[in-house]
């Protein structure tokens, strides 16, 4: 063999991770410190070659590290064993094994191969094969930095070492089938042609993009010569799931048409050209970019619809499971686009004709939604219309309503007040002014009104004992912190012929797992002949006032408060009350008076009624009107027979409390525990 056939038998084997050299004559064994053509280099290279009594020649070649950088295979360890002999056609056929020690995905670890050179034809064709795995290639002598190659079940893991030189992913299962031409140049690969997906799966360092269990057809054009490497891909996937950034998708058994262009460069990652098509459920065209780290850069739809259910079960799920709405039910269709960078938004606008959603929780649900908006953070956008024909906001059920909208120079603005139907009462919107791109805390400027509600049809709503009143308040002003919504001013209802103001609300994470809300209440002259008959906790009468400061709720349960609560202008009392104060407050009947004498009074006259509560985590701090040496006074009686009640236990815990509260309001008999 000529010494330029040799080198170039050499570069074609090692385009595919192995390497030999053959020598002029037989029974020789030739050593090299390193070995460099094109694109390959090996280093302390040792090759035999023996005389076989069948004939051919017996060839063994190792290099202690093999080298092809274009394909990212470095630092290999490489066997070669086999016989090479010339056939009838005067052709050299080697058949015999190939190891490679360190390849990704135990690429060619003990693999079968069998390599044809023809000079007559200008041809090289390696043929190897690994368990299920098939690789047929063919080289032009002339060009031996060109190949025709052929890939069946191909473990998707050898291909790390190639995907490696174009970006920081790498895959993790499936296997591989592919007909593709490759060119190796000085500074890179360029390769293009078809090929099959079966199971595959791939992830990066910062998890944005991943795939699994992802099948399908497709072509593809891969240059990393110059510059950023480039990729254009247009496939047609099914099944198995797919992460691009905030873009979940969990395909459908049939094809979903999926186009991009591609740029990697120092681990950043740009998707210029973006389609995804899913006839039945998802139709958008964009782009999106990550820097080296795996964050968001910029991902901009341009155009983008969505049919319901199917594009929420396929598409939308995982993210508006990060929203808090989860289990939702949708129907109906959107249209959108959004521009969105990594200091912010920047536009986005959607429209609707009819489009049904709620969620399995009930914090919310709308009917018939209609029309859209259309934001920008520079310029002027016209003007918009959003309406429904009802709105739910956990339980409580709002009417139709109809906004006019417009978009000046980063804020949306409310055109004109939204009046809102709320349980036979009214919820006025003043004014609303949005700016999505804001720093904290100037997104949101707005004023409220509420009036008239029903507090029994709130109750009901709420799944409270039915209150009789109604509730109103103003806000003048909400703030938009982060996930926090802050609002100033307060509500107040008129609840049992007297007062409840709630003031210092705030809202985290609305629709969050665990929503918390904080707040203080201030109760104003209750009738408590009303609220005992409410809840039949039996009667007393008088007016309540008192105090829930401090208050927070953590997923609508209270964690925190100090509540005070005081009957300070006397009343009368029943004795069913007396035991379930007695027994909530865990204490006991003081003075003497025996339980015999007590069943013959229906009713008790008292002086004060006190019983306070400081909840810190679990446990409540107990407290009364006056504190004692045996405990705290939570009934004072006045007149004869002469009442007075004594709570002993200054720490309960909540659950136990709770506990004695709803056997009380629903005529059990509390238990001390």
């Amino acid at each position: 063999m000529r010494p330029t056939s040799s080198h170039l038998l050499l570069c074609c084997c090692l385009l595919l991770g192995f390497g030999w050299m053959v020598p002029a004559r037989a029974d020789v064994v030739l050593s090299a410190k390193s070995i460099t053509v094109p694109g390959v280099r090996l280093q302390s290279v040792t090759a035999r070659l023996d005389a076989e009594a069948a004939g051919g020649l017996a060839l063994t070649l190792r290099a202690a590290q093999a080298d092809l950088p274009a394909m990212g295979w470095r630092k290999l360890g490489l066997t070669l064993q086999g016989n090479l002999q010339r056939d009838e056609r005067l052709r050299w056929v080697f058949d015999g094994e190939v190891r490679l020690a360190g390849a990704p995905g135990g690429a060619l670890s003990g693999a079968h191969v069998n390599i044809l050179l023809s000079e007559s034809a200008n041809t090289l064709l390696v043929d190897i094969l690994q368990g299920k795995a098939h690789v047929s290639t063919a080289l032009p002598l002339d060009q031996p930095t060109h190949a025709q190659i052929r890939l069946d079940h191909l473990p998707a893991g050898w291909l790390q070492g190639l995907l490696g030189t174009v970006w920081s992913g790498r895959p993790t299962d499936g296997r591989v089938d592919a007909e593709l031409a490759l060119d190796l140049r000085e500074a890179g690969i360029q390769s293009s042609g078809r090929f099959t997906l079966d199971g595959v799966g791939f992830d990066t360092p910062a998890g944005t993009l991943a795939g699994q269990g992802l099948n399908g057809t497709g072509r593809f054009d891969l240059d990393t010569t110059d510059g950023p490497a480039r990729m254009d891909l247009d496939a047609g996937l099914r099944g198995g799931e797919l992460l691009l950034g905030p873009l979940y998708a969990k395909l459908p058994d049939h094809p979903v048409q999926l186009g991009l262009r591609a740029s990697a460069q120092d681990g950043a990652f740009e998707v210029s050209r973006l389609r995804v098509n899913d006839a039945d459920a998802l139709q958008l065209d964009g782009a999106l970019a990550f820097d080296a780290k795996g964050g968001l850069k910029t991902l901009k739809l341009d155009r983008l619809h969505a049919s319901f259910p199917a594009a929420y079960q396929r598409y939308g799920q995982a993210w508006l499971s990060t929203l808090g709405l989860q289990d939702m039910r949708i129907a109906g269709q959107l249209n959108g686009s959004l521009d969105l960078r990594s200091d912010g938004p920047r536009s986005f606008a959607f429209t609707t004709d009819r489009l049904d959603m709620a969620d399995a929780a009930g914090r919310l649900a709308i009917e018939d939604l209609r029309g859209g908006l259309d934001w920008s953070s520079q310029g002027d956008r016209p003007a918009t219309t959003l309406g429904w024909r009802s709105l739910q906001f956990y339980r409580v059920p709002n009417g139709a309503a109809q906004s006019q909208w417009r978009s000046h120079d980063g804020t949306l603005s409310l055109q004109q007040p939204l009046l809102v139907p709320v349980l036979n009462g009214q919820l006025r919107i003043g004014e609303l002014d949005w700016r999505p791109a804001a720093a904290e805390g100037q997104r949101l400027a707005t004023s409220l009104v509420l009036t008239g509600v029903d507090m029994t049809a709130f109750s009901q709503a709420m799944g409270w004992p039915a209150f009789p009143g109604t509730l109103g308040g103003a806000i003048p002003s909400l703030r938009w912190v982060g996930d926090r919504f802050e609002l100033a001013g307060g509500l107040s209802a008129s609840l049992f012929d007297g007062f409840v103001d709630i003031t210092r609300l705030s809202l985290q994470q609305p629709f969050g797992p665990s929503p918390v809300l904080n707040g203080d209440i201030a109760l104003k002259q209750l009738d408590l002949a009303a609220i005992t008959s409410v809840f039949d906790f039996g009667s007393i009468t008088g007016r309540l006032d008192g105090s829930v400061n401090e208050l927070r709720l953590v997923d609508w349960s209270p964690v925190a408060f100090d509540a005070k609560l005081l009957a300070g202008s006397g009343g009368r009392i029943s004795q069913r009350a007396v035991n379930n104060l007695t027994t909530v407050g865990g204490g006991g009947i003081a003075a003497g008076l025996q339980g015999a004498v007590l069943k013959l009074f229906k009713t008790f006259g008292y002086r004060r009624i006190g019983l306070n509560c400081v909840l810190r985590g679990a446990v409540c701090q107990m407290s009364g009107l006056d504190p004692g040496e045996d405990g705290y006074t939570i009934v004072e009686g006045s007149g004869l027979p002469r009442l007075q009640v004594i709570g002993h236990q200054t720490q309960v815990d909540w659950p136990t409390l709770v506990q004695r509260l709803h056997e009380a309001i629903n005529g059990a008999a509390p238990q001390i525990r």
